[in-house]
């Protein structure tokens, strides 16, 4: 059981309690789930319990109890295909498919990377818990391209370092809406939560973190649509859609930042981790991969190309 304390200050009074409780990053629990743990009386206010829409006051006394996740061995191995582009004793690259989960999370214990991986490997790192046993770092379920999972807890703290320190090269390619009228420049602009809609990030100031992305244009088509090179300098959580959302040139398919009505029927956003870059734990040489982009996004740049 995890438990947590807060102390409402008076610039946080008036704010509904679900709303405050999912700004704090360190707790990293959704609205609903949080709006969950308050009806079953998990989380008080000054020892009393309260509904999801109460407003804070100053001096009060918010207390979280929350259950552990689910252990380790109830996540169950499953057999699902795992493209995997490199293996050794320490890691794995992966080539994720658009679609696919990367970890369980609450109410979604199958199905996801992780299952695959605990049928493929007999061993995982621990460093990020028993919920995402060997990630190192993620992609979202409808993001495509190369993931780092590492085997022991050595190469996934190497790993991770590597990743801190900016050493780790990590390039996307999205196809974006709009005409990208510069060819090169770099996106510096802070990301947290959204202020409304907690399932959303957003460019803020408030509760953010620094978040720094390159940007590079490989086409133009017909002034409508722009295939771009993003390169991570930071990794925040849906930096590039974020970013480039905010910039005026969503993701195409993607159903969180980009518009209500796409143009076209996509199973989510065109963009797909294609190269990664990373220096082995172990051994330390460089090791570069690079994946092709997946046939749904070649047809639609393909159909693009045609209307120039």
């Amino acid at each position: 059981m995890q438990n947590f304390q807060f102390l409402v200050s008076e610039e946080e009074e008036k704010t509904r309690i679900d709303s405050y409780l999912a700004a704090q990053s360190q707790l990293q629990l959704s609205r609903s789930r949080l709006q969950k743990l308050i009806d079953d009386g998990k989380i008080t206010v000054n020892n009393k319990k309260v509904k999801a829409n109460y407003k804070l006051k100053k001096g009060d006394l918010i207390t979280l109890s929350i259950p552990p996740a689910k252990e380790y061995t109830a996540i169950k191995p499953e057999s699902i295909p795992l493209d995997i582009l490199y293996e050794d004793e320490d890691l794995l690259v992966i080539n994720k498919p658009q679609g696919m989960v990367v970890h369980p999370a609450h109410g979604h214990y199958s199905g996801t990377l992780v299952n695959a991986l605990l049928y493929h490997c007999s061993d995982l790192s621990g460093i990020n818990g028993v919920m995402r046993p060997g990630i190192v770092h993620r992609l979202d379920k409808d993001t495509s391209g190369l993931m780092l999972v590492a085997k022991n807890d050595y190469a996934h703290l190497a790993l991770a370092e590597q990743i801190k320190n900016r050493e780790v090269k990590r390039k996307y390619l999205a196809i974006v809406f709009g005409n990208v009228k510069e060819d090169e420049f770099t996106i510096d602009a802070p990301i947290g939560r959204h202020p409304v809609d907690r399932k959303k990030m957003s460019v803020t100031l408030k509760n953010s973190k620094p978040a720094r992305t390159r940007v590079r244009v490989l086409e133009r088509y017909g002034g409508n649509y722009t295939l771009i090179e993003a390169s991570l300098e930071t990794g925040r959580t849906h930096q590039i859609r974020v970013h480039m959302a905010n910039i005026g040139h969503p993701v195409v398919g993607d159903p969180v930042y980009g518009p209500k009505k796409q143009p076209f029927k996509l199973p989510g956003q065109m963009l797909h981790a294609a190269e990664l870059v990373f220096k082995h734990p172990k051994t330390g040489q460089m090791l570069t991969f690079k994946q092709a982009i997946p046939p749904i996004m070649e047809s639609l740049i393909e159909k693009l190309r045609k209307t120039i």
